[in-house]
């Protein structure tokens, strides 16, 4: 069994208990990690606490050569990552580097150039200066569908901020964290400045969260588990970012290239086998071109080979755990007996081992139906019909959620109009690309907060004004 890492060593956890880390391939057993306890959380953010003046007092250069350094030792053991990334999540091994891999590494990267150009000096505004100051000890709280990502999203600008970190990754796919922890002690970040725990959220995560030394609290999960950890940070007044769930839709004007935008649109859907917060989960069509929408997507989603995550030719991936698998078939099951069409996919197993779900399409989605509404994080799809722009935007508007969306016509001028009306945190104007230096986080339901980009590294800094 693994160790934690606390105050710059690997130790045992206090409780000599683990978690079966779970090929969802194979629904094999891979590793063990500890399962982590209270007083296992009192001891690392007693380490983070001692250790956060030092580094909040380290020169910018110090800690932005350290993230760098990280950066380039991940960037050197990427496809070894990716093949961990691979095997703990199952994702397709070309998109574990890429995406899952390679993509943390960018982000590493940006933190450091702007912890070196973060020089904290004081703005002037009246008799007033005003200082930024990293806000203090930092519990980090990350899910297993992008598990290096989100974990990087977190702990880069924290560290770059000064903030020292305590991280819980998601007991379900926790490797790649220690993949980084290892990178962590090897450049030689100063004990205590970064500690992970592994271990159970209703146990670790809830200590971490009322624990009167942490000074802010960065999660990204289920909007159920968000309320959860607001409530318990509420107690100590506590600072908490939350990046939640969504039901994000992708709405295709009359005049849009209609092949490109339901071909993208399906990519978007399925990406990490749907199990991706931003996922164009609704696909908004005008109902002169519906049939040929709904045509367009299963002849897309038929394209996807379900897989392992080595095999050849894969696109799609398993589910992360036979509790995910469950719930993406109750779902679909639900969507049926609603009286949405299955057009595409189902609830059959299509391979014998592993938790996999084939590439699923409804047609005939009204608004308000269970699949409609709520997060679903598999790869199912929803078809939905519109007569007009402002029903369209009506229905995109017509979720809990606000996390992504997408806009597609013939006119970018139009789409970007539309897009301005979506109440989400980010809106793809005609296929554009996910950019990891904007920010990232959403409106209503889908959180708190924002990450990425310098967005993300203002949250873990307090204000501070001197008057004279």
């Amino acid at each position: 069994m693994r160790h934690l890492y606390l105050n710059g060593v690997w130790a045992p956890s206090t409780s000599g208990e683990g978690v079966d880390v779970v090929d969802p391939a194979t629904e094999e057993v891979l590793d063990r990690v500890p399962a982590g306890t209270p007083d296992d959380v009192e001891a690392a953010v007693a380490a983070a606490r001692a250790a956060f003046p030092a580094w909040a007092g380290a020169a910018p250069g110090e800690r932005a050569k350290l993230l760098a350094h990280a950066a380039g030792l991940l960037r050197e053991r990427a496809e070894h990552v990716a093949r961990v990334i691979a095997t703990d999540l199952g994702a397709p091994y070309d998109k574990a580097l890429r995406v899952h891999t390679l993509g943390p590494a960018e982000i590493l990267e940006f933190y450091a150039r702007l912890a070196e150009g973060h020089s904290g000096e004081a703005e002037s505004i009246g008799n007033s200066r005003v200082f930024r100051e990293p806000v203090g000890v930092v519990g980090a709280i990350t899910p297993w569908n992008y598990p290096l990502h989100q974990v990087v999203c977190k702990v880069a600008p924290a560290l770059a901020a000064g903030c020292t970190v305590v991280l819980k990754p998601s007991e379900v796919a926790p490797l790649a964290a220690y993949e980084l922890a290892g990178i962590f002690d090897e450049v030689g970040l100063p004990p205590g400045v970064f500690n992970l725990l592994s271990g159970r959220g209703e146990v670790v995560g809830e200590a971490l969260c009322a624990h009167p030394d942490v000074d802010m609290i960065s999660f990204t999960g289920s909007t159920r588990a968000g309320r959860r950890i607001g409530a318990v940070a509420a107690e100590t007044v506590k600072r908490v970012t939350l990046e939640l769930g969504g039901k994000s839709a992708n709405i295709i004007l009359p005049d849009a290239d209609m092949p490109t935008a339901v071909k993208v649109g399906v990519a978007h859907a399925f990406t990490n086998s749907g199990q991706t917060c931003s996922a164009w989960s609704r696909m908004i069509v005008h109902r002169d071109s519906y049939d040929e929408a709904v045509r367009l997507a299963v002849a897309a989603a038929s394209r996807y080979t379900v897989g392992g995550p080595f095999d050849e030719g894969v696109r799609l991936g398993p589910l992360i755990s036979k509790t995910q698998r469950d719930r993406v078939v109750h779902y679909i099951n639900r969507g049926q007996e609603e009286g949405a069409r299955l057009v595409c996919g189902g609830t059959e197993r299509p391979l014998p081992r592993g938790y996999f779900v084939e590439p699923t399409v409804f047609a005939g989605v009204e608004p308000g139906m269970v699949i409609e509404q709520e997060e679903i994080f598999g790869p199912v799809l929803c078809v939905i019909p519109y007569t007009s722009e402002d029903e369209a935007i009506k229905i995109a508007n017509g979720t809990p959620y606000g996390l992504a969306g997408a806009v597609w016509a013939a006119d970018r001028d139009r789409a970007a109009a539309v897009g301005r009306r979506l109440r989400t945190g980010q809106v793809s104007v005609n296929g554009g690309a996910h950019n990891p230096l904007a920010p990232f986080g959403g409106f209503k339901q889908s959180g708190v907060g924002r990450e990425l980009g310098r967005y993300g590294f203002e949250e873990y800094l307090e204000v501070q004004s001197l008057q004279f």
